[in-house]
Protein backbone atom coordinates (compact mmCIF):
# COMPACT_ATOMS: atom_id res chain seq x y z
CA UNK A 1 0.00 0.00 0.00
CA UNK A 2 0.94 3.59 -0.81
CA UNK A 3 2.17 6.45 1.67
CA UNK A 4 -0.54 9.07 2.11
CA UNK A 5 0.71 12.62 2.91
CA UNK A 6 -1.50 15.85 3.95
CA UNK A 7 0.66 18.65 1.62
CA UNK A 8 -1.81 21.42 3.03
CA UNK A 9 -4.74 22.30 5.18
CA UNK A 10 -6.90 25.42 4.97
CA UNK A 11 -9.70 26.59 6.86
CA UNK A 12 -12.15 29.66 7.52
CA UNK A 13 -12.32 31.35 10.54
CA UNK A 14 -15.45 30.31 12.73
CA UNK A 15 -18.45 32.71 12.48
CA UNK A 16 -21.12 32.90 14.96
CA UNK A 17 -24.02 30.49 13.47
CA UNK A 18 -26.79 33.32 14.18
CA UNK A 19 -28.27 35.82 11.19
CA UNK A 20 -26.48 38.33 13.28
CA UNK A 21 -22.80 36.56 12.61
CA UNK A 22 -20.47 37.51 10.54
CA UNK A 23 -20.61 34.47 8.11
CA UNK A 24 -24.24 34.49 7.68
CA UNK A 25 -23.97 36.21 4.48
CA UNK A 26 -22.15 33.71 2.73
CA UNK A 27 -23.60 30.81 0.78
CA UNK A 28 -21.72 27.56 2.08
CA UNK A 29 -20.73 26.83 -1.33
CA UNK A 30 -18.81 30.01 -1.40
CA UNK A 31 -17.29 28.90 1.51
CA UNK A 32 -15.25 25.84 0.29
CA UNK A 33 -14.92 27.75 -3.26
CA UNK A 34 -12.64 30.60 -1.32
CA UNK A 35 -11.15 27.79 0.35
CA UNK A 36 -10.81 25.45 -3.00
CA UNK A 37 -8.80 29.08 -4.30
CA UNK A 38 -6.70 29.65 -1.51
CA UNK A 39 -5.36 26.06 -1.60
CA UNK A 40 -4.81 26.39 -5.37
CA UNK A 41 -2.89 29.96 -4.70
CA UNK A 42 -0.82 28.46 -2.17
CA UNK A 43 0.35 25.01 -4.33
CA UNK A 44 0.95 27.03 -7.95
CA UNK A 45 2.44 23.37 -9.33
CA UNK A 46 -0.17 21.40 -8.67
CA UNK A 47 -2.32 21.19 -12.03
CA UNK A 48 -5.79 21.11 -10.87
CA UNK A 49 -6.37 18.01 -13.32
CA UNK A 50 -4.31 15.85 -10.98
CA UNK A 51 -7.31 16.24 -8.60
CA UNK A 52 -9.22 13.28 -8.47
CA UNK A 53 -12.10 13.90 -6.39
CA UNK A 54 -13.51 16.54 -3.46
CA UNK A 55 -15.29 14.44 -0.60
CA UNK A 56 -16.88 17.14 1.91
CA UNK A 57 -18.19 16.15 5.22
CA UNK A 58 -22.03 18.05 5.72
CA UNK A 59 -24.54 16.95 8.20
CA UNK A 60 -27.67 19.09 7.30
CA UNK A 61 -27.96 18.51 3.27
CA UNK A 62 -30.62 20.64 2.51
CA UNK A 63 -31.42 23.55 0.47
CA UNK A 64 -28.04 25.38 -0.03
CA UNK A 65 -26.17 22.57 1.72
CA UNK A 66 -28.18 20.13 -0.66
CA UNK A 67 -27.81 18.25 -4.24
CA UNK A 68 -24.30 17.44 -3.54
CA UNK A 69 -22.51 20.20 -2.04
CA UNK A 70 -18.76 19.60 -2.58
CA UNK A 71 -19.54 18.85 -6.55
CA UNK A 72 -21.55 22.38 -6.63
CA UNK A 73 -18.68 23.79 -4.77
CA UNK A 74 -15.89 22.32 -7.35
CA UNK A 75 -17.38 23.67 -10.31
CA UNK A 76 -18.39 27.27 -8.53
CA UNK A 77 -14.75 27.07 -7.46
CA UNK A 78 -13.71 26.61 -11.60
CA UNK A 79 -12.35 22.87 -11.18
CA UNK A 80 -11.38 21.05 -14.15
CA UNK A 81 -14.73 18.84 -14.80
CA UNK A 82 -12.77 16.30 -14.10
CA UNK A 83 -12.55 16.73 -11.20
CA UNK A 84 -15.70 14.40 -9.14
CA UNK A 85 -17.65 15.22 -5.97
CA UNK A 86 -18.75 13.72 -3.05
CA UNK A 87 -21.06 15.03 0.05
CA UNK A 88 -21.11 12.38 3.06
CA UNK A 89 -22.56 12.57 6.56
CA UNK A 90 -21.35 10.49 8.96
CA UNK A 91 -22.51 13.32 11.45
CA UNK A 92 -20.58 15.42 13.66
CA UNK A 93 -17.06 13.12 12.17
CA UNK A 94 -18.15 13.97 9.05
CA UNK A 95 -14.83 16.11 7.91
CA UNK A 96 -12.62 13.69 9.63
CA UNK A 97 -14.37 10.82 8.02
CA UNK A 98 -13.77 12.54 4.23
CA UNK A 99 -10.08 12.59 4.94
CA UNK A 100 -9.84 9.18 6.00
CA UNK A 101 -11.99 8.44 3.16
CA UNK A 102 -9.27 9.96 0.64
CA UNK A 103 -6.59 8.16 2.76
CA UNK A 104 -8.57 4.86 1.76
CA UNK A 105 -8.41 5.45 -2.02
CA UNK A 106 -4.78 6.62 -2.29
CA UNK A 107 -4.04 3.51 0.01
CA UNK A 108 -5.08 1.59 -3.10
CA UNK A 109 -3.64 3.09 -5.07
CA UNK A 110 -6.56 5.23 -6.90
CA UNK A 111 -5.84 8.60 -7.46
CA UNK A 112 -3.21 11.24 -7.32
CA UNK A 113 -4.62 14.10 -5.23
CA UNK A 114 -7.91 14.56 -3.70
CA UNK A 115 -9.80 17.35 -1.60
CA UNK A 116 -11.26 16.69 1.62
CA UNK A 117 -13.13 18.31 4.53
CA UNK A 118 -16.04 19.81 5.28
CA UNK A 119 -18.77 22.38 5.59
CA UNK A 120 -21.23 23.41 7.71
CA UNK A 121 -23.36 27.08 7.37
CA UNK A 122 -25.34 26.50 10.80
CA UNK A 123 -26.89 30.11 10.70
CA UNK A 124 -28.44 29.17 7.01
CA UNK A 125 -29.12 25.19 7.36
CA UNK A 126 -30.42 25.51 10.83
CA UNK A 127 -28.92 21.78 12.31
CA UNK A 128 -31.70 19.36 12.88
CA UNK A 129 -34.19 20.89 9.23
CA UNK A 130 -33.29 18.06 7.21
CA UNK A 131 -35.48 15.46 9.76
CA UNK A 132 -35.00 12.34 9.93
CA UNK A 133 -36.16 9.02 11.26
CA UNK A 134 -34.57 9.15 15.26
CA UNK A 135 -36.42 12.65 15.67
CA UNK A 136 -39.37 12.13 13.98
CA UNK A 137 -40.41 8.15 13.97
CA UNK A 138 -40.95 6.97 17.30
CA UNK A 139 -40.85 3.28 16.55
CA UNK A 140 -37.30 4.13 15.22
CA UNK A 141 -36.56 6.30 18.38
CA UNK A 142 -37.68 4.12 21.20
CA UNK A 143 -36.81 0.51 20.57
CA UNK A 144 -33.04 2.44 20.41
CA UNK A 145 -33.71 4.49 23.47
CA UNK A 146 -32.75 7.55 21.57
CA UNK A 147 -32.27 11.14 23.64
CA UNK A 148 -30.93 13.79 22.26
CA UNK A 149 -26.86 14.53 22.86
CA UNK A 150 -27.30 17.43 25.55
CA UNK A 151 -29.35 14.63 27.22
CA UNK A 152 -26.58 12.06 26.55
CA UNK A 153 -23.80 14.60 27.71
CA UNK A 154 -25.24 14.81 31.27
CA UNK A 155 -26.26 11.32 31.44
CA UNK A 156 -22.67 10.73 31.34
CA UNK A 157 -21.52 13.49 33.65
CA UNK A 158 -24.03 11.83 36.05
CA UNK A 159 -22.75 8.71 35.73
CA UNK A 160 -19.18 9.30 35.81
CA UNK A 161 -19.25 11.70 38.15
CA UNK A 162 -18.19 15.13 37.05
CA UNK A 163 -19.98 17.80 38.28
CA UNK A 164 -20.63 21.25 36.98
CA UNK A 165 -17.80 23.21 38.01
CA UNK A 166 -15.40 20.97 36.72
CA UNK A 167 -17.02 21.30 33.15
CA UNK A 168 -17.03 24.76 34.04
CA UNK A 169 -13.50 25.10 34.61
CA UNK A 170 -12.52 23.00 31.60
CA UNK A 171 -14.80 25.74 29.69
CA UNK A 172 -13.02 28.49 30.74
CA UNK A 173 -9.70 26.81 30.11
CA UNK A 174 -10.77 26.62 26.15
CA UNK A 175 -11.84 29.98 26.00
CA UNK A 176 -8.33 31.03 27.54
CA UNK A 177 -6.46 28.86 25.40
CA UNK A 178 -8.30 29.96 22.05
CA UNK A 179 -7.88 33.41 23.07
CA UNK A 180 -4.15 32.78 23.73
CA UNK A 181 -3.49 31.10 20.74
CA UNK A 182 -5.49 33.60 18.31
CA UNK A 183 -3.59 36.79 19.97
CA UNK A 184 -0.09 34.89 19.64
CA UNK A 185 -1.19 33.89 15.72
CA UNK A 186 -1.08 30.13 16.04
CA UNK A 187 -3.83 29.48 13.99
CA UNK A 188 -2.73 32.03 10.98
CA UNK A 189 -0.73 29.49 8.86
CA UNK A 190 -3.97 27.64 7.72
CA UNK A 191 -6.72 30.61 8.13
CA UNK A 192 -7.97 32.24 5.42
CA UNK A 193 -10.04 35.35 5.59
CA UNK A 194 -13.90 34.96 3.85
CA UNK A 195 -14.06 38.29 1.56
CA UNK A 196 -17.29 39.46 -0.04
CA UNK A 197 -17.59 39.83 -3.75
CA UNK A 198 -15.72 42.89 -3.99
CA UNK A 199 -12.62 41.29 -2.20
CA UNK A 200 -12.83 43.17 1.76
CA UNK A 201 -12.36 40.93 4.30
CA UNK A 202 -15.63 39.63 5.95
CA UNK A 203 -14.06 37.70 8.98
CA UNK A 204 -10.39 37.01 9.85
CA UNK A 205 -10.81 35.13 12.90
CA UNK A 206 -12.69 33.05 15.04
CA UNK A 207 -15.70 34.80 15.76
CA UNK A 208 -16.99 33.30 18.53
CA UNK A 209 -14.30 33.12 20.88
CA UNK A 210 -14.93 35.13 24.63
CA UNK A 211 -11.33 35.99 26.83
CA UNK A 212 -13.64 38.00 28.84
CA UNK A 213 -15.46 34.99 30.61
CA UNK A 214 -15.11 33.63 34.09
CA UNK A 215 -16.61 31.27 36.15
CA UNK A 216 -18.88 33.39 37.75
CA UNK A 217 -20.11 34.19 34.45
CA UNK A 218 -20.57 29.99 33.38
CA UNK A 219 -22.12 29.62 36.62
CA UNK A 220 -25.03 32.15 35.87
CA UNK A 221 -26.45 30.47 32.96
CA UNK A 222 -29.02 28.09 32.95
CA UNK A 223 -28.93 24.37 32.35
CA UNK A 224 -29.78 23.94 28.06
CA UNK A 225 -30.93 20.51 28.24
CA UNK A 226 -33.49 20.38 32.00
CA UNK A 227 -36.53 21.58 30.37
CA UNK A 228 -36.14 19.12 27.49
CA UNK A 229 -35.17 15.69 29.32
CA UNK A 230 -37.80 16.62 32.37
CA UNK A 231 -41.12 17.82 30.48
CA UNK A 232 -40.49 15.82 26.94
CA UNK A 233 -39.31 13.05 28.48
CA UNK A 234 -36.14 12.20 27.98
CA UNK A 235 -34.56 11.91 31.20
CA UNK A 236 -37.16 9.09 31.93
CA UNK A 237 -36.28 7.08 28.87
CA UNK A 238 -31.91 7.63 29.59
CA UNK A 239 -33.17 6.04 33.19
CA UNK A 240 -34.48 3.08 32.01
CA UNK A 241 -31.53 2.47 30.41
CA UNK A 242 -29.51 3.12 33.42
CA UNK A 243 -31.47 2.85 36.21
CA UNK A 244 -28.70 2.60 38.12
CA UNK A 245 -28.90 6.41 38.81
CA UNK A 246 -32.19 7.64 40.86
CA UNK A 247 -32.21 11.21 38.17
CA UNK A 248 -30.05 13.11 35.63
CA UNK A 249 -27.81 16.31 36.90
CA UNK A 250 -28.30 18.39 34.31
CA UNK A 251 -24.48 20.23 34.30
CA UNK A 252 -24.08 21.07 30.76
CA UNK A 253 -25.23 25.07 29.65
CA UNK A 254 -24.30 26.76 26.55
CA UNK A 255 -20.67 27.68 28.08
CA UNK A 256 -19.25 24.66 28.37
CA UNK A 257 -21.17 23.33 25.02
CA UNK A 258 -19.77 23.46 21.63
CA UNK A 259 -21.00 27.04 20.00
CA UNK A 260 -23.32 27.06 16.98
CA UNK A 261 -20.88 28.03 13.85
CA UNK A 262 -20.37 29.06 10.74
CA UNK A 263 -17.30 27.15 8.66
CA UNK A 264 -15.49 25.29 6.21
CA UNK A 265 -11.96 23.35 6.00
CA UNK A 266 -10.12 21.14 3.20
CA UNK A 267 -7.16 19.24 3.57
CA UNK A 268 -4.57 18.60 0.21
CA UNK A 269 -4.01 14.80 0.27
CA UNK A 270 -1.81 12.89 -2.31
CA UNK A 271 0.77 10.07 -2.32
CA UNK A 272 4.43 10.95 -2.68
CA UNK A 273 3.92 11.44 -6.58
CA UNK A 274 2.74 14.99 -5.80
CA UNK A 275 6.10 15.41 -4.37
CA UNK A 276 8.14 13.39 -7.51
CA UNK A 277 6.21 15.01 -10.22
CA UNK A 278 5.57 18.52 -8.97
CA UNK A 279 7.96 19.39 -6.14
CA UNK A 280 4.94 19.48 -3.78
CA UNK A 281 6.30 19.44 0.00
CA UNK A 282 4.53 16.81 2.31
CA UNK A 283 4.06 18.52 5.88
CA UNK A 284 2.51 14.86 6.72
CA UNK A 285 2.27 11.72 6.88
CA UNK A 286 -0.89 9.53 7.67
CA UNK A 287 -0.47 7.00 9.97
CA UNK A 288 -3.86 5.08 10.62
CA UNK A 289 -7.41 5.63 11.08
CA UNK A 290 -10.32 4.03 12.47
CA UNK A 291 -14.23 4.20 13.68
CA UNK A 292 -16.28 2.29 15.76
CA UNK A 293 -19.50 1.80 17.66
CA UNK A 294 -20.32 2.44 21.34
CA UNK A 295 -23.86 1.81 23.39
CA UNK A 296 -25.97 4.42 21.71
CA UNK A 297 -27.65 6.29 24.27
CA UNK A 298 -24.93 7.32 26.14
CA UNK A 299 -23.80 8.01 22.65
CA UNK A 300 -20.67 10.72 23.27
CA UNK A 301 -18.50 7.61 24.75
CA UNK A 302 -17.01 6.94 20.92
CA UNK A 303 -13.45 8.56 21.13
CA UNK A 304 -11.69 6.51 23.60
CA UNK A 305 -12.83 3.33 21.38
CA UNK A 306 -11.80 4.68 18.32
CA UNK A 307 -8.29 5.68 19.37
CA UNK A 308 -7.30 2.71 20.98
CA UNK A 309 -8.29 0.64 17.63
CA UNK A 310 -6.14 3.70 15.50
CA UNK A 311 -3.28 2.95 18.06
CA UNK A 312 -3.73 -0.75 17.62
CA UNK A 313 -3.60 -0.67 14.31
CA UNK A 314 -0.42 1.69 13.90
CA UNK A 315 1.21 -0.36 16.23
CA UNK A 316 1.68 2.72 19.09
CA UNK A 317 0.69 3.53 22.89
CA UNK A 318 -1.07 6.58 23.74
CA UNK A 319 2.05 7.71 25.79
CA UNK A 320 4.05 8.11 22.08
CA UNK A 321 1.29 11.23 20.61
CA UNK A 322 2.29 13.91 21.58
CA UNK A 323 -0.50 16.52 20.99
CA UNK A 324 -4.29 15.18 21.07
CA UNK A 325 -7.72 17.00 19.57
CA UNK A 326 -10.40 16.22 21.06
CA UNK A 327 -13.79 17.73 19.55
CA UNK A 328 -15.41 19.80 22.60
CA UNK A 329 -18.81 18.69 21.92
CA UNK A 330 -19.80 19.39 25.62
CA UNK A 331 -17.15 19.34 28.20
CA UNK A 332 -17.56 15.84 29.50
CA UNK A 333 -16.67 14.22 26.22
CA UNK A 334 -12.56 15.61 26.56
CA UNK A 335 -12.59 15.30 30.14
CA UNK A 336 -14.08 11.32 30.03
CA UNK A 337 -11.41 11.01 27.00
CA UNK A 338 -8.81 12.14 28.93
CA UNK A 339 -9.46 10.16 32.55
CA UNK A 340 -10.35 6.71 30.34
CA UNK A 341 -7.38 7.13 28.16
CA UNK A 342 -5.28 8.04 30.91
CA UNK A 343 -4.07 11.12 29.14
CA UNK A 344 -2.84 14.63 30.88
CA UNK A 345 -5.00 17.58 29.90
CA UNK A 346 -1.61 19.08 28.64
CA UNK A 347 -1.85 17.29 26.01
CA UNK A 348 -5.11 18.11 24.55
CA UNK A 349 -6.87 21.06 22.66
CA UNK A 350 -4.01 23.22 23.53
CA UNK A 351 -5.06 25.77 21.99
CA UNK A 352 -8.86 25.47 22.87
CA UNK A 353 -11.76 23.70 20.85
CA UNK A 354 -15.06 24.43 20.14
CA UNK A 355 -16.24 25.38 23.16
CA UNK A 356 -14.45 28.71 22.41
CA UNK A 357 -14.15 28.45 18.90
CA UNK A 358 -17.93 26.41 17.62
CA UNK A 359 -18.46 23.73 15.99
CA UNK A 360 -19.26 23.74 12.70
CA UNK A 361 -20.45 20.02 12.18
CA UNK A 362 -19.46 18.70 8.60
CA UNK A 363 -16.47 20.80 8.96
CA UNK A 364 -15.14 20.55 12.38
CA UNK A 365 -13.23 16.74 12.08
CA UNK A 366 -10.85 18.65 8.70
CA UNK A 367 -10.53 21.86 11.17
CA UNK A 368 -8.98 19.52 13.73
CA UNK A 369 -6.85 18.17 11.38
CA UNK A 370 -5.33 21.48 10.16
CA UNK A 371 -5.42 23.00 13.87
CA UNK A 372 -2.81 20.18 14.93
CA UNK A 373 -0.89 19.73 12.17
CA UNK A 374 0.17 23.54 12.75
CA UNK A 375 0.72 23.23 16.55
CA UNK A 376 3.26 20.23 15.97
CA UNK A 377 4.75 21.87 13.53
CA UNK A 378 4.97 25.13 16.07
CA UNK A 379 6.38 22.33 18.70
CA UNK A 380 8.28 20.75 16.89
CA UNK A 381 6.69 17.28 17.47
CA UNK A 382 6.21 14.06 16.09
CA UNK A 383 2.81 12.58 15.97
CA UNK A 384 -0.60 13.95 16.76
CA UNK A 385 -4.22 12.38 16.84
CA UNK A 386 -7.46 13.92 16.22
CA UNK A 387 -10.63 11.91 17.42
CA UNK A 388 -14.90 13.11 17.75
CA UNK A 389 -17.59 11.39 19.66
CA UNK A 390 -20.34 11.03 16.76
CA UNK A 391 -24.27 11.02 16.76
CA UNK A 392 -25.89 7.35 17.51
CA UNK A 393 -22.39 6.12 19.00
CA UNK A 394 -20.26 6.50 17.07
CA UNK A 395 -16.12 7.52 17.80
CA UNK A 396 -13.56 8.22 14.78
CA UNK A 397 -9.60 8.54 15.64
CA UNK A 398 -7.02 9.81 13.07
CA UNK A 399 -3.51 9.31 13.40
CA UNK A 400 -0.51 11.76 11.68
CA UNK A 401 2.97 11.63 11.92
CA UNK A 402 4.47 15.36 11.05
CA UNK A 403 7.27 14.68 8.26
Amino acid sequence: MREVYIYDAVRTPRGRGKKEGKLHRVRPVELVRQLIQALLERQPALPPSAIEDLILGCVTQIDEQGSNVAKVAAQAAGLPDTVAGVTLNRFCASGLEAINQAAAYLRAGIGEAFLAGGVESMSRVPMGSDGGAWYADPAVAFPGYYIPQGISADLIATLYGYDRSVLDEFALRSHRRAAHATAQGYFQKSLIPIRNPLGEVILATDENIRPDTSLEKLAALEPSFAVMGQQFGFDAVALQKYPQLEAIQHVHHPGNSSAIVDGAALVLLGTDDLQKKYGLRPRARIVSWAVTGSEPTIMLLGPAPATRKALQRAGMTPEQIHLYEVNEAFAVVPLRFADEMGIPLEKINVNGGAIAMGHPLGATGAMLIGTLLDELERQNLQYGLATLCVGGGMGIATIIERV
